[in-house]
């Protein structure tokens, strides 16, 4: 298999990060819209082609020794970024690369407790992570074209979930439960070739934001509560910083991972218009970046790439529903001795990169 290499980062003290990842040549993007699949929604009481619209911003884990991409796809009953109904698909693939479809969503708006947060946008932009006992945790988005709301789902087999509602729903008398809320990253450590939620500090911790990068709590995984300061405000443990690739937004990506020199936080980081903007990249762009936060003390920002270490470069990766140009992480696995990252191209598709993992000592 042939591989073209992607972006990299500059000359700058990267040692810590874990960059160096290519895209296989011919094989993106590795899912795609499909006309032809149908699912009957129970709340449109109808049939719908539910993955026609787009397919993006996957998960992704390893489950029995295959690697499961659970995915973002929209139907095209309506147009325009948030406008259509979003449901989770399922993949599943041997080699990282080659995936297997199932036809029908895993996940998705039911007429269940969670249809008032759920209907009409639906479940968005998951991000995945295992407990030592088998039990996958989802993250993601409830959006009921309202308010966006990071909410938590498990399962035991990626297919049968349970959904818990809202991650701050009982946090400080639910005083973040319906403010704009999304992106989790909860932190993972690696055992050999398993990759398993990991406390920190007696804790299970989580980053996650959107417009900024905060830091939460769980003694569950379940119920959540988020960093605030002597004022009862969250607090930003990473923000834009004018003049780079993040300019705009720093939106969590990946389950973030224990290493020897700290806690990477993979995040997607969108280029600001304007004079506040880097001029290396197009307005609105986003790319792929790195942190790296104390392990003792997770809200302690010690370092951060300059430059993305992965950047949109082909046709399918600017075109679509975001033609600026996307790379949206939100997918690592680690699989016989290299890392795989999926992310969503343009709104509009799934892409992968790889790196051999021979040279990193996490």
């Amino acid at each position: 298999m042939l591989f073209m290499a992607s972006c990299g980062t500059n000359r700058e003290d990267v040692d810590w990060a874990i960059t160096g990842f290519v895209k296989p040549e011919g094989e993106n993007p590795i899912i795609y819209p499909d006309s032809i699949s149908k699912f009957y929604c129970p709340m449109l009481q109808d049939s719908v082609k539910w993955e026609e619209g787009a397919t993006f911003n996957p998960a992704a884990v390893k489950m029995n020794g295959n690697i499961i991409v659970i995915y973002r796809a929209e139907d095209d009953i309506n147009q325009g970024i948030g406008s259509r109904t979003s449901r989770l698909g399922y993949a599943s693939s041997s080699d990282g690369i080659h995936f297997q479809r199932m036809s029908a969503p895993v996940f998705y708006p039911d007429i269940d407790n969670q249809k008032d947060l759920e209907w009409p946008g639906g479940c968005e932009d998951p991000r995945i992570a295992v407990t030592e006992d088998g039990t996958y945790v989802m993250m993601y988005t409830q959006w009921n074209r309202d308010c966006p709301r990071l909410a938590v789902a498990t399962s035991k087999d990626l297919i049968h979930w349970q959904k818990h509602g809202p991650a701050f729903a009982k946090a400080y008398n639910g005083k973040f439960r319906d403010i704009p809320t999304k992106s989790a990253s909860i932190v993972t450590k690696l055992y050999g070739d398993a990759q398993i939620i990991e406390k920190v500090n007696g804790k299970y911790m989580m980053y996650w934001g959107e417009q900024f990068v905060n830091v939460a709590t769980s003694d569950d995984l379940i119920n959540w509560m988020p960093e605030v300061d002597s004022h009862g405000d969250l607090v930003k443990v990473m923000e834009p910083r004018k003049g780079y690739f993040d300019s705009q937004l720093t939106e969590c990506g990946p389950p973030a991972i224990i290493t020897k020199d700290g806690i990477i936080l993979i995040y997607n980081g969108k280029n600001l218009s304007g004079e506040g903007g880097s001029k290396e990249y197009a307005a609105g762009t986003y790319c792929a970046g790195q942190a790296l936060f104390d392990l003792h003390d997770p809200s302690r920002l010690l370092k951060r790439l300059d430059k993305p270490f992965l950047t949109p470069e082909y046709d399918f990766e600017r075109t679509g529903q975001y033609a600026a140009g996307t790379v949206f992480t939100e997918g690592m696995v680690y699989s016989e001795g290299k890392w795989f990252i999926y992310y969503g191209c343009a709104d509009s598709r799934v892409g992968v990169a790889v790196r051999d993992n021979k040279n990193i000592a996490i």
